[in-house]
């Protein structure tokens, strides 16, 4: 028996499978659902085509997604990337191909106030992050360096009934305000979606924007129908209660989204990249919670 012939594809090899075409090995690990999508024989192409020009594809970096592994491979030239979910059991759920797309500039300048997460306990970044693999807004500029915030539970998001947004670890729970500001627009008469359904009609849904200091604004959105409890004009500090997170607007499922805009127009506005207080650069998997800055006598203490 020859040692050197690999029986699995496995996240550590993955890479060098993939530029070898190993093709029948790959395709046999993903699920049902992928090769429903694509069949082997257009999958066996797309790889001969995408490996064109490339030496060697090398580990970017690895996120958690719940029970899923992510892995993030680029190859030699940091053009061309590959993004591959793993299960525990080496099974392959999700494999994209894609153009390698930075936007090195943006990604070097930060917001000049700091801020805290806009949460009280501890969340999970679903979305976060300065690819667009481990976070989706990565390439839209006006949500470039958004969070998307969900609450899990062993593993999981919600328990029992995952039609109804009362099973889900986040709904309902507080939203807090970033930084001190003002209350710029509110937004508080949506309906929250049935889980699993969108409205993009009204891509925040229910959604504060704060005015801070050094012309930096925040958007929170997704909140819970009714449930903000802040209006226009109203003064905030840092820690304060918004409102109560929901399901609305273009929303699967109960979570929050967050970002540091140049304008109070979230539709047209640059998102800035967010310099937190406590000094973290949060990606997709992370656990997060609050962070302040207290003054006292002698300055400032975490």
């Amino acid at each position: 028996m020859n040692s050197n012939v690999e029986t699995t594809i496995t996240p550590e090899n993955f890479g060098r499978a993939f530029k070898q075409e190993k093709t029948k090995k790959i395709y046999k690990q993903c699920i049902k659902e992928f090769q429903e999508t694509v069949t082997f024989d257009e999958f066996h192409e797309l790889v001969q085509i995408f490996n064109q020009h490339v030496d060697s594809y090398h580990l970017l970096e690895t996120t958690s997604l719940g029970e899923l592994m992510q892995y993030v491979w680029i190859d030699n030239r940091k053009e061309k990337a590959i993004c591959v979910v793993f299960d525990n059991g080496n099974a392959i759920h999700l494999l994209l191909i894609k153009p390698y797309m930075t936007f090195p500039v943006s990604d070097g300048q930060y917001s000049r106030n700091t801020y805290t997460m806009p949460i009280r306990d501890q969340w999970v970044v679903f979305w976060g992050g300065t690819n667009e693999f481990n976070n989706y807004h990565y390439v839209y500029e006006s949500q470039r360096y958004a969070f998307d915030l969900l609450m899990m539970h062993d593993s999981k998001t919600y328990k029992d009934n995952p039609k109804r947004n009362e099973s889900y670890v986040a709904f309902g729970k507080d939203v807090i305000a970033p930084a001190d500001g003002m209350v710029l627009e509110v937004v508080n008469n949506i309906h929250d979606n049935i889980p699993g359904e969108m409205d993009e009609s009204q891509p925040a849904g229910n959604y504060v924007v704060l005015q801070h200091v050094n012309k930096e604004y925040s958007l929170l959105a997704h909140f819970k129908n009714h449930s903000i409890v802040v209006k226009e004009g109203d003064s905030v500090k840092q820690g304060d209660l918004i409102g109560y997170c929901g399901n609305t607007g273009n929303s699967s499922e109960p979570h929050i989204h967050f970002q540091v805009m140049d304008s109070p127009d979230y539709i047209n506005c640059k998102s800035i990249r967010i310099r937190f207080n406590n000094g973290m650069e949060p990606i997709q998997g992370d656990i997060v919670e609050q962070s302040f800055l207290e003054e006292n006598e002698n300055g400032y203490l975490r």
